[in-house]
């Protein structure tokens, strides 16, 4: 019998009609023949009020006293769902996180899961029991409760749907799922029926917060499909599984408030970026966006994004990295925001880029910045035009409607089938291990690619229609692009880079040089073999620390950086080719990593 693991969050159960509502989901889908868990939080602002009382007793309560205190909201929960349940006709259980089986450390209000046992859950269900268990708590060795921090609650559903091998795991929350776009700005966005995990890493890092992102990440390295449903209607919501709608662009998000910050003329060698972003990180300034292109005249240059409000802080800390490097200009700009979309499906067609940048040619916006990882495209564009550039992409890839979605430039590649390994050896082992691991760093993953060659187009016209061109060409041809990398220009002259794979080079240098001859002092230089360090994970843009010990990592092995680009879960750095598996090594390492084989 296949097995549903439903989570409700506080405002799913804030009052008795709510609790009544959760508790007839359960039941119907019991009665369709699925066994169900249900993982609860504590209602509405139960823990808003736990954490008041608390302060009226001490100003430093006990860790451990307050492990016990909050953990009486999931309790007070479970307990009124079990009861609602009943009503209805159903046998039910209410069980505490350390009746689950959910044994942690004992670092309270942080607790690390040590151990889950499925014994307990598995016996009531096969007695016809719905289970209602606690969300966001565990017991440890010497049977203190335990909480287990932020996002706790997604944490403990999606753990036990992978422990229980669950067919779904059902987040229910007070939205209808995810959008095309804020619907607030689109009024023509759609829900999405389906997205893969990492499109909604990209865009849970981007803004749309219907759910924790670590246990997106979670449920991706164990397959649990995830259904964000209403907890208001019976609408079928947003499953997230291993494969999405399989559309060039799944999602868009908008960035307004930001800032730019430039650093150019750099020394090109170890240990700038490093400086750079140790300064950033110093004062906790998350930075975003962050692009280098290829130095000229032995000159780096490096550009990034952060949040308006921080510029001024940001102002300084470059400073103070000029004066430790004893060289470099500074230029910033406010009049800046963000665009990107996110699709699995651009992993197999050539043209996602070009399209985009073609969409905006045709409103006449200029691309100050562009970044790109495997699944997003970021550009950066003036803050006047940007719900204009929002509205234009949302409806040149045709986002509105469900069907199937063709750019009109490039070509569709074979599609690869995604893996995933369900493996049932020490699943539980593997599942406790691989949560421990999420709780210790940001990273999940070091990657090295060699199978890359470096382009760039020196020189060329700094206004709208010119990266349309460039990328629409090598489209077109059926050539793959991977990283774009435009840094600002304050010249009327813009230099863009790019990576193609080394088989694709020869021909892709032919195009290139051909439209570089169309353009005055433009010229274009290339490397054949580069490695490409890519650091995955969750939150890097931000947990300030990642760039900075990405970066120093590099330096302290004396590796020089060519480019940088980033996204919401993966940060690049292109290298020489014959310090690629160096920079791997000493990046595992800095990030207590183990090369899996």
């Amino acid at each position: 019998m296949s097995i549903i693991v439903q989570k409700f969050g506080g405002t799913s159960v804030a009052n008795a009609d709510k609790i009544r509502a959760a508790a007839k989901r359960a039941v119907a889908a019991k009665q369709a023949g699925h066994q169900v868990v249900m993982v609860v939080s504590a209602r509405g602002k139960k823990t808003d009020e736990l954490v008041r009382l608390a302060a009226e007793m001490s100003e430093h309560p006990a860790a451990r006293e307050m492990d016990m205190l909050l953990s009486t909201g999931e309790q007070e929960s479970v307990s009124l769902m079990a009861m609602a349940v009943h009503s209805l006709g159903e046998k039910a259980v209410s069980l505490t996180g350390g009746q689950i089986g959910i044994i942690t450390d004992s670092t309270f209000s942080r607790a690390r899961i040590e151990s889950i046992s499925t014994d307990r859950i598995r016996k009531h269900l096969d007695a016809g029991e719905i289970v209602i268990a606690c969300g966001f708590q565990g017991i440890d060795p010497e049977m203190n409760i335990t909480t287990l921090g932020r996002g706790g609650s997604d944490t403990t559903a999606t753990a036990l749907a992978a422990a229980l091998q669950a067919d779904e795991c059902q987040i229910y929350t007070d939205v209808e799922g995810v959008f095309t776009t804020d619907p607030r700005v689109v009024s023509e966005a759609r829900k999405v029926s389906l997205l893969a995990y990492d499109e909604m890493l990209e865009l849970a890092s981007l803004g749309a917060g219907v759910m924790h992102s670590r246990s997106i990440e979670f449920a991706k390295k164990f397959c649990v499909p995830l259904r964000v449903r209403p907890s208001f209607d019976e609408g079928e919501g947003t499953l997230i599984a291993n494969t999405g709608e399989q559309r060039m662009v799944a999602g868009l998000a908008l960035a307004r408030n930001e800032a730019r910050v430039t650093l150019a003329d750099l020394p090109d060698q170890p240990g700038v970026t490093s400086c750079i972003f140790a300064c950033m990180a110093k004062r906790k300034i998350p930075v975003d966006m962050v692009v280098q292109n290829v130095a000229v005249d032995g000159k780096a240059t490096v550009s990034f994004t952060v949040q308006e409000g921080e510029l001024a802080d940001t102002l300084t800390a470059a400073n103070e990295a000029i004066k430790i490097l004893g060289a470099g200009t500074i230029r910033s700009g406010t009049n800046v925001a963000k665009l990107s979309v996110v699709g699995a499906g651009m992993r197999n067609h050539s043209g996602v880029a070009a399209q985009m940048f073609h969409i905006l040619l045709k409103k006449g916006i200029n691309l100050q910045m562009i970044t790109t990882s495997e699944i997003k495209i970021s550009v950066l564009v003036e803050r006047d035009r940007c719900d204009e550039a929002l509205l234009a992409v949302h409806e040149g890839f045709c986002m509105e409607t469900a069907g199937p979605q063709t750019p009109e430039i490039g070509i569709q590649q074979k599609t690869k089938s995604p893996e995933c390994d369900q493996s049932e050896d020490q699943l539980l082992s593997r599942i406790v291990s691989k949560l421990a691991k999420m709780e210790d760093i940001v990273v999940s993953e070091v990657q090295l690619d060699e199978s890359q060659s470096r382009v760039t187009l020196h020189h060329i016209p700094d206004v709208p229609g010119t990266c349309s061109e460039i990328f629409t060409t090598v489209a077109n041809k059926n050539i793959m692009v991977d990283m774009i990398v435009q840094n600002v220009s304050d010249t009327g002259h813009a230099e863009v880079s790019f990576t193609v794979q080394r088989t694709d080079l020869e021909n892709c240098l032919k195009l290139v040089e051909e439209l570089a001859s169309k353009w005055a002092d433009a010229t274009v230089s290339y490397e054949p073999e580069i490695g490409k360090l890519t650091v995955v994970g969750i939150g890097l843009r931000t947990h300030t620390g990642v760039g900075e010990r990405m970066f120093k990592a590099l330096a302290d092995a004396n590796i020089n950086i060519q480019m940088i680009n980033t996204s919401e879960i993966r940060m690049s750095a292109v290298v020489a080719a014959d310090q690629g598996r160096t920079g791997f090594e000493v990046l595992n390492k800095a990030f207590n990593l183990v090369e899996e084989a």
